[in-house]
């Protein structure tokens, strides 16, 4: 009988003693049972953690597809039929002009120089096109833009130099894309416009 004793007031001190420890350690962990009824669990997180002070970072978008890009480039056949109808506007004009065409990529497709033609106007010809091609604009426009205060001033000082004056158009397709453009000179800046314009329009037809 008295050996029960002790063992049951043994038992009371081991149980007193845990309340101690536990009161005197407040902020130990207390893991919920998940398995409970009515217990909720946090969402999963879908952030990257950072090495940067162990903030999380949102994960990244997959990358698109890489797929080639469906472009339209004007043909030789188009570039001559634009030359023959700039040419023939010339002769009416009655002055020579040298006439560069390029394609899609700005780079020279066709040319020709009239009997005549100002040598000096062959690089300006072709210039004309290429900037009417970076900018898809006709170069009237450009230089427009590009005079002193505006926003495009000291443009022509870019891409190994730009014309920004009249005589270079854009070429465009059926659907609006830029396929390539048309630069015309050896006039006044007029004339250079409206024979550009003939060779654009000939392909409009």
């Amino acid at each position: 009988m008295s050996k029960r004793l002790n063992w049951k007031w043994l038992a009371v001190a081991l149980v007193i003693l845990a309340g101690l420890v536990t009161l005197q350690n407040p902020s130990s962990p207390v893991i919920a049972d998940e398995s409970a009824p009515g217990s909720k669990s946090a969402p999963a997180s879908t952030s990257t953690p950072s090495s940067a002070g162990g903030a999380s970072t949102p994960a990244a978008s997959p990358a698109p597809p890489a797929v080639p890009l469906h472009t339209m480039d004007i043909s030789l056949g188009q570039a001559h039929v634009a030359l023959a109808a700039a040419w023939e506007k010339s002769k009416q004009l009655g002055t020579p002009m040298n006439i560069a065409v390029v394609d899609a990529g700005g780079n020279l497709k066709a040319f020709i120089r009239m009997d005549g033609a100002w040598l000096g106007s062959i690089d300006i010809a072709i210039k004309k096109a290429r900037t009417a091609r970076c900018f898809d604009m006709p170069t009237g426009e450009i230089g427009k833009l590009s005079q002193p205060g505006g926003p495009l001033y000291n443009i022509e000082l870019s891409n190994d130099g730009l014309i920004s004056f009249p005589g270079g158009l854009p070429i465009k397709a059926s659907d609006g894309s830029v396929i390539g453009a048309i630069g015309v000179s050896g006039s006044t800046v007029e004339n250079d416009h409206a024979v550009a314009q003939a060779g654009v329009a000939a392909l409009i037809k």
